[in-house]
């Protein structure tokens, strides 16, 4: 046993010796080479099939390499429309157009993809790794062929050393050249291996070149055709759910408007009918048993029935109806021709003139009545009058420089300061009550015209 270990030691000290000098001899030889002071042994068609070799097989890695990224990609993108497609089953209403169709597609749209990325990863991830396999088992070959190359020019260059020595040893040289055909017969085998390899290789690239893109774009083209019929039903629900939302919305519309109309129809006719009033004052004061139209503010009979009638020194004169149809009788008061018509001593009697406050198409309001009745001399109309209305509607006022307004309210139209500032719509006024007891003209504002009706 002691023998065995110690041949089996001194095998390995041989053989590591040997691997020893064989490298001490090659860089001996190299630096020769590179010195000039040696030849080297060249093959220019070798080294051509070399270059090709090494573009191939880096064109092969990048291709692997951004084949992995490219379906690295896929599965990533995969996962991103699963999320999407999923959220979008989640937010998806029961009662929505399509709901048992969108809950099917995004089922299809998750197999479709599974089974794309396995096909790309079958096909083509496969065949490419399977054609790389082979580089690096010629890449060690050539790197051995070329250690071959220059232990045949070191054998080569010892025999020839030893034949032109002065001292010519024939066992050395036969030794030598002994060696030299070892040399040259394992680098000549290996030569002509690669020669015969390397062809064929560099054109087995352009075959799976071919066979890995059309393969992907098989796939790609049944994955697209698939996805695109997919976007299709998609786009089909889309479109139907968003009929179904306009055709709620018309129908809920044209119901609001329905209730619009009937509403407004409701509101004009109460708007528009107001109590007739009379347009212009009358030609003679009431009696006390007359009375004003109902749409008008009631004027105070006692008021008027209590208004003292100017005497006038007029002679006496027969009996004879003058313009307007009525007389002046001893008792200082009004009557109608008619009545009377057998009276005596009746005197002419003139209208005097009346302080009422009417504007165009009804009677102005019991106070602002009596206020003018009782100071119609002081009654002087606003700078920049320009016509009265009456409010139809209430209106709160909103901002400072507003009007408020109730139903029934005259308003004394004024100009605006500066014609800009009138809104299309908007009109500046003041309350006539206010103006005949204030005389103030900063309580105007502006209301909306709409809400009121020109007299």
């Amino acid at each position: 046993m002691a023998e065995t270990g110690n041949s089996a030691k001194g095998v390995t000290a041989g053989k590591l010796a040997i691997s020893v000098q064989k490298r001490l001899s090659r860089a001996q030889e190299k630096v020769l080479q590179k010195l000039g002071k040696a030849d080297e042994t060249r093959d220019v068609i070798f080294e051509e099939m070399v270059a090709n070799f090494n573009k191939q097989m880096g064109e092969g890695t990048k291709l692997q390499k951004d084949l992995k990224a490219y379906i690295t990609a896929v599965k990533t993108l995969h996962e991103a429309s699963r999320r999407l497609q999923d959220c979008l089953a989640e937010m998806y209403e029961p009662e929505w157009f399509g709901k048992e169709e969108m809950d099917a597609m995004v089922e299809d749209t998750d197999t479709l993809w599974l089974d794309f990325h396995q096909n790309i990863t079958d096909s083509s991830m496969l065949s490419l790794d399977s054609y790389l396999t082979q580089f690096p088992d010629i890449k060690a070959r050539i790197a051995k062929r070329d250690r071959k190359m220059v232990d045949f020019d070191s054998a080569r260059h010892h025999f020839a050393s030893l034949q032109k020595g002065k001292k010519k040893d024939e066992a050395k040289i036969a030794k030598a050249e002994e060696e030299l055909g070892r040399s040259q017969k394992i680098f000549e085998e290996l030569n002509v291996e690669l020669q015969d390899q390397l062809p064929v290789l560099w054109d087995s690239r352009v075959g799976i070149y071919v066979t890995t893109f059309q393969s992907l774009a098989g796939h790609q083209e049944k994955f697209h055709k698939e996805m695109s019929k997919l976007s299709q039903n998609l786009n089909d629900i889309m479109t139907k759910l968003e009929e179904q939302r306009q055709l709620k919305k018309d129908s809920a519309a044209a119901k609001a408007g329905d209730e619009a109309k009937s509403d407004g129809a409701n509101h004009s006719h109460a708007a528009s009918s107001p109590p007739t009033r009379p347009s212009s004052l009358p030609s003679r004061p009431l009696q006390h048993d007359e009375s004003l139209d109902d749409s008008a503010s009631d004027i105070n009979k006692e008021s008027i029935t209590t208004t003292q009638v100017p005497s006038w020194d007029l002679p006496e004169q027969p009996l004879e109806q003058v313009e307007g149809g009525w007389y002046f009788n001893e008792g200082n008061s009004q009557s109608d021709p008619q009545l009377n018509c057998g009276a005596n001593h009746a005197e002419l009697y003139t209208d005097p003139t009346w302080s009422y406050d009417v504007g165009q198409g009804g009677w102005a309001q019991d106070e602002q009545v009596q206020v003018s009745e009782s100071n119609s001399s002081d009654y002087k109309l606003p700078p920049g009058f320009l016509y009265k209305v009456k409010a139809i509607h209430e209106y709160a006022a909103t901002d400072g420089d507003e009007l408020e307004l109730n139903i029934g309210d005259i308003v004394l139209v004024l100009a605006f300061d500066t014609p800009d500032e009138q809104d299309d719509g908007w009109l500046m006024g003041v309350q006539e009550s206010l103006w005949i007891r204030n005389k103030d003209i900063s309580s105007k504002g502006v209301f909306p015209e709409n809400f009121t009706q020109k007299l």
